[in-house]
């Protein structure tokens, strides 16, 4: 498909009926160019697409050989290792990367978003935050026709390319292992549902529920953040059940570890009381005691997959818009906190 042809300056001065010139100052912050012809000039800037040259203005290549990563945390294990294959590949094909993260925050993702669109990324990847609701703030790279790919938490129903794992298959897994160890009620501990990844897994586990004869009950669902307060949290609501529930499938291996630590300290055995299985492979979870059994998330394999499909389609390998989803392979690992003697 043809590049479109990328918007000027000279385009916003012939909109505007207004000189080059006063548009040149005004996207500079000029004070001389007043408040509200500024806005007018912004505005239209916005409206038209343009991208602000922040490289090289005078360079005629239409490339950065730049990608734009934009996640939603970085203190974490699995983005750590999606950035570690994110940039072993780009490294390989001559890219460098920029990483921006949204803490969570569907209003910084935007302006992140549009930070990375007017520093020329060639192409974007991506992985929303908990409330985002939709992917209006990609729409300038959609018009531009740069390329952008998505991972882990996505929309799942966009028509944009995606790399996720089997999140509904993963939380059908750990349930069904829990219920193979003998366990009747199980407890959810997950966050919000409106990202596709928690959903998916709570799909999973009700899924796992129903084809075992077990009714879901849904005040055995605990749904909070992934921080540690979290984890204390969801052990003492499993505390103040009136009957204990012997196993918890909890859907961050940090947020299962603090509640672990929590419940031991409340004189609750695992597995024995509770079986306990977390999810992504942290290497938190071979350091706690019983070593936590867990869905393996893999996500430098992921970051690999994600950056190579970016970079063959800006090569012109291969079409993004041929490929709507690429699903990584996932692994239950089992250790001692859920297995039953």
């Amino acid at each position: 498909m043809q590049k479109e042809k990328d918007i000027t300056i000279y385009d916003i001065a012939e909109k505007l009926n207004i000189s080059i010139a006063t548009v040149s100052r005004a996207l500079k912050d000029d004070p001389v160019v007043s408040k509200k012809t500024k806005k007018k000039i912004f505005d239209m800037a916005e409206e038209l697409g343009y991208r602000s040259n922040h490289f090289a203005r005078n360079l005629r290549i239409q490339q950065t050989n730049t990608i734009g990563v934009l996640v939603h945390e970085l203190n974490s294990n699995f983005i750590t290792s999606v950035l570690a294959g994110i940039e072993k590949v780009t490294t390989e094909a001559g890219y460098d990367i920029i990483i921006a993260h949204s803490n969570e925050s569907s209003l910084k993702e935007a302006a992140n978003a549009k930070n990375l669109f007017h520093k020329r990324v060639d192409g974007l990847i991506a992985s929303l935050s908990f409330d985002t609701s939709n992917l209006e703030h990609f729409k300038a790279f959609f018009d531009k026709n740069i390329p952008v790919i998505f991972f882990d938490r996505v929309e799942q129903d966009s028509e944009s390319t995606v790399v996720v794992i089997d999140n509904a298959k993963a939380g059908y897994q750990a349930t069904q292992h829990l219920i193979e160890q003998g366990c009747t009620r199980i407890a959810h501990v997950t966050s919000s549902l409106k990202r596709n990844v928690y959903s998916q897994r709570f799909k999973g586990y009700k899924d796992a529920l129903y084809d075992h004869n077990i009714p879901f009950d849904e005040s055995l669902l605990i749904i909070n953040d992934l921080s540690e307060e979290a984890g204390i949290e969801a052990a003492r609501q499993i505390l103040k059940m009136k009957r204990l529930p012997d196993g918890v499938f909890i859907t961050n291996d940090f947020v299962a570890a603090v509640c672990m630590r929590t419940l031991k300290e409340h004189e609750v055995n695992i597995p024995e009381d509770i079986a306990i299985v977390g999810f992504n492979n942290d290497a938190i979870g071979k350091l706690i005691e019983p070593a936590l059994t867990t869905i393996d998330y893999p996500g430098q394999d992921m970051g690999e997959i994600v950056a190579t499909n970016l970079i063959n389609h800006l090569k012109g390998v291969s079409n993004l818009r041929q490929t709507n989803t690429i699903i990584v392979r996932s692994d239950l690992i089992v250790r001692k906190s859920s297995v039953r003697k």
